[in-house]
């Protein structure tokens, strides 16, 4: 199945620096897309970043605002991370939810989407 099809979260094109820690490694990354439950991130590569490993992702996204999650190394290919959330703060969610709200332009998707997240 393509992977299009396979995916239940849609995805927003969010060109922005991050932080990426997996293992004792911290690197900065650079956030390609964004979903309401994982990223796409360019710029970490080495065998610290295999699939299935523990990584924490931290976006920043003015001088107080952060997006701050907990995950796992979902998948790689051509020098690129799918992160796949596992834990996100309250404040982060709110951030997520708020970039995702005014660039997906469809509320009603949104709110299909947070049922999804919340179901799993």
């Amino acid at each position: 199945m393509p992977e299009q099809q396979r995916r239940r979260f849609s995805r927003i094109r969010f060109a922005s620096g991050a932080k990426l820690a997996v293992g004792a490694e911290r690197r900065d990354c650079e956030v390609i897309d964004l979903s309401m439950k994982g990223a796409l991130v360019a710029g970490m590569h080495g065998d610290a970043a295999a699939v299935g490993t523990p990584c924490a992702l931290e976006i920043t996204l003015g001088e107080d605002d952060r997006i701050r999650m907990e995950g796992v190394i979902a998948h790689k290919e051509a020098g690129r991370l799918g992160v796949a959330w596992r834990e996100i703060d309250l404040d982060s969610l709110t951030h997520l939810r708020r970039l995702l709200e005014l660039n997906l332009g469809d509320p009603e998707l949104l709110g299909r989407e947070l049922g999804a997240l919340i179901a799993d």
